[in-house]
């Protein structure tokens, strides 16, 4: 079986800098087991990543070929106003997982919170403010409810249901290992269940691909017909609450 291995010389990530229409610009280049170069841009910036045998005279041709559209993205970024922080307070609605969920703050020596079937009650102490209660409560209900979705849909694709591991990424809604783990943000709660299925789906297929090859794509079409429009919709939502 032909294997590609990885060059002694080549670091998995490296900063560097390329000129695009007379501007510097930083990027940051991952090289991986992929088969494509790709580029993306986030609020960290330009992030590049190759496969392990891409020439760097290749990968600085395909980024000057969309140097447009890398300066009107990275100017997008910075023109974005910041995220207005979540405020918190008695009779404060939520939409979780797409239904709106009633808050309520009463204040009380011992931090501590409790789902009902209406209703989220918290219970902030002085050492303990209702946004960091609001947070720790989301965060236990979101290891259930995506332990939850990563065993229903993990099946479908001949996979026991991988450990979960919750982050608090703010670039990423998931991710996942090669050793068969899956991180999913905790985030996720704040968007509807179709979208937070398309995440699901798109993590448990990379532990059978671990690439966006057509194979890819094909696996997530299996799990989440309507693929394309869950990733769209997932586009024009912040991550940086």
């Amino acid at each position: 079986m032909f294997s590609i291995t990885r060059p002694d010389s080549a670091p998995p990530e490296a900063e560097r800098q390329i000129e695009l229409s007379g501007q510097p610009v930083a990027y940051r280049l991952r090289r991986s087991r992929r088969r494509t170069i790709g580029l993306a841009i986030d609020q960290r910036g330009l992030r590049v990543s190759a496969p392990w045998r891409a020439r760097q005279g290749d990968i600085e041709t395909l980024i000057r070929r969309h140097g447009q559209w890398v300066l009107d993205k990275l100017a997008a970024w910075r023109e974005r106003p910041p995220a207005a922080p979540l405020a918190i307070g008695d009779g404060s609605i939520l939409n979780i997982l797409g239904e709106p969920l009633p808050i309520t703050v009463t204040p009380a020596r011992r931090a501590r919170w409790q789902w009902r079937d209406d209703r989220l009650d918290l219970s902030p102490s002085p050492a303990t403010d209702a946004r960091a209660l609001l947070e720790k409560a989301l965060r236990d209900k979101a290891r259930s409810v995506l332990a939850q979705r990563l065993a229903d849909h993990a099946p479908r694709l001949g996979l026991a249901a991988p450990p979960l591991r919750l982050s608090s990424a703010r670039t990423r809604w998931g991710s996942c290992s090669a050793r068969g783990g899956v991180a999913l943000n905790w985030r996720l709660m704040f968007l509807p269940l179709p979208l937070v299925d398309y995440v699901v789906c798109h993590e448990l297929a990379h532990l059978r691909e671990m690439n966006h090859s057509p194979r890819f794509w094909a696996l997530v079409e299996r799990l989440c017909p309507d693929w394309r429009a869950q990733r769209q919709a997932l586009r024009a939502v912040r991550l940086d609450h």
